[in-house]
């Protein structure tokens, strides 16, 4: 039986509370999943689609209600200002999210959610990682992503999509596959009356069902316009996310108590921030805040996106020495082979910029450092940055620091050419 549609709060705890019984009752249970960073794009894409998706399921479906999953523990939203700013835009609250914490213990997964009673729908890529991804890799049975293909999803996938294209933001291409079903979801609920949702005034059904549709909009059009440096990112743009903000605007214009106070560029600037809003985390917060990991010949790597440059972080631990002792424990911990961080920030002119560092911790993974530092040199445009004293060279480890000058190459591409350079 679909879901009631109602707002995305009362959704949320509809889903965690079906995921609860779920795992306590062997019952079926279908999952959709973002990336294991868990950034803002991952989260809207997951409860766009299973908002819309448990509305509205097709009859063929897995189960008829769809969860989605933020893929990372609790206490790691905190990381995240973003998603606070952006939650309250939707009416919701963050301890609404369903988490990793919802799911059962790692060590009993396979035991209280077996494979055979999930399904999985991946957003924001196509191959499931870590203990998910050695537990359920084969369950993954639709998939909305921008990112290279993994070639880890079955070609066919009905009644679920199955794709893989260029766009600046994943929550594009998931407001372009929902947005039918919920034209007609919005249409249906104000021909029939929609349930008044708990924190609303008693106003008539229309405006409920605008004020919903409303809420949602703002928090799809938060990643995309994130994503795309509000529609202005060069190389990242592609127009399914211009089509996507222009119909999420249409959305938020039939509220009238939303349509009155929305301005893109207001809203951008106030995501923005909260996003760049790090100085209260430490440095290992910092690096695990939005971080991303493979697998790769047996060897491991590990990027963390940080919005603040390299010198930011320097004076942040105090010292050089800090930095990299403080990179190398968080590098220890994963069991990395090489550590990568991606700075993205604006100079004091007012001009976006990007620097890479990379460190191959141990003599075998230098030769694949070395690799990608000649073969992506012109690609990413790398100049050596050396006023910093954080290049080194020994017998057993490799670093470098580079300021990158193609500033519209971001992890998805980046990420992909170091994993070819560790292929051999």
């Amino acid at each position: 039986m679909a879901f009631s549609c109602n707002s995305l709060g009362a959704f949320l705890t509809h889903a965690k509370a079906a995921l609860h019984s779920a795992t306590h009752h062997a019952q079926k249970i279908t999952l959709v999943i973002g990336n294991e960073s868990a950034d803002l794009d991952s989260l809207t894409s997951s409860l766009l689609y299973a908002y819309v998706r448990s509305c509205s399921p097709p009859r063929n479906a897995f189960t008829s209600l769809y969860i989605p999953v933020t893929n990372i523990p609790a206490a790691d939203i905190r990381l995240r200002p973003e998603f606070l700013a952006v939650c309250l835009h939707a009416n919701i609250e963050t301890r609404h999210l369903i988490t990793l914490d919802d799911l059962p213990p790692f060590v009993e997964l396979k035991q209280r959610l077996t494979p055979e009673n999930t399904t999985w729908i991946l957003v924001d890529h196509n191959k499931l990682q870590g203990v998910l991804g050695e537990i359920y890799t084969s369950g993954a049975r639709g998939v909305i992503d921008h990112h290279d293909e993994e070639h880890a999803v079955r070609q066919h996938t009905d009644p679920e999509p199955r794709i893989i294209e260029q766009s600046g933001s994943c929550t594009s291409l998931v407001v372009r596959y929902c947005r039918d079903t919920w034209d007609q979801l919005s249409s249906s609920s104000l021909s029939t009356g929609a349930a008044h949702a708990q924190s609303d005034s008693l106003v008539d059904d229309s405006a409920v069902r605008w004020v919903w549709d409303a809420q949602i909009a703002k928090l799809a059009l938060a990643s995309i316009l994130i994503d795309t440096a509000n529609l202005t990112a060069k190389g990242k743009v592609e127009h399914v996310d211009i089509q996507a903000v222009d119909y999420l605007e249409t959305k938020i214009d039939l509220s009238p108590r939303d349509a009155v106070s929305y301005n893109r560029q207001n809203y951008y600037d106030e995501i923005n921030t909260a996003k760049k809003d790090i100085d209260t985390l430490d440095l290992g917060d910092i690096l695990r805040k939005d971080y991303k990991e493979w697998n790769e010949a047996g060897k491991k790597l590990g990027i963390s996106s940080v919005v603040k440059p390299i010198d930011w972080l320097l004076r942040k631990t105090g010292d050089q020495k800090s930095f990299l002792h403080t990179a190398q424990n968080f590098s220890e911990k994963r069991g990395l082979s090489i550590c990568a961080i991606m700075t993205a920030s604006t100079n004091q002119n007012g001009h976006f910029q990007r620097e890479l560092f990379l460190w191959a911790l141990d003599a075998s993974s230098i030769p694949a450092a070395q690799k990608f530092a000649e073969t992506a040199n012109t690609e990413l445009g790398l100049e050596e940055q050396m006023a910093l004293g954080i290049q080194e060279r020994s017998a057993d480890m490799w670093r470098r620091l580079w300021v990158q000058k193609e500033v519209g190459k971001s992890r998805k591409q980046v990420a992909p050419l170091l994993r070819d350079s560790m292929k051999g």
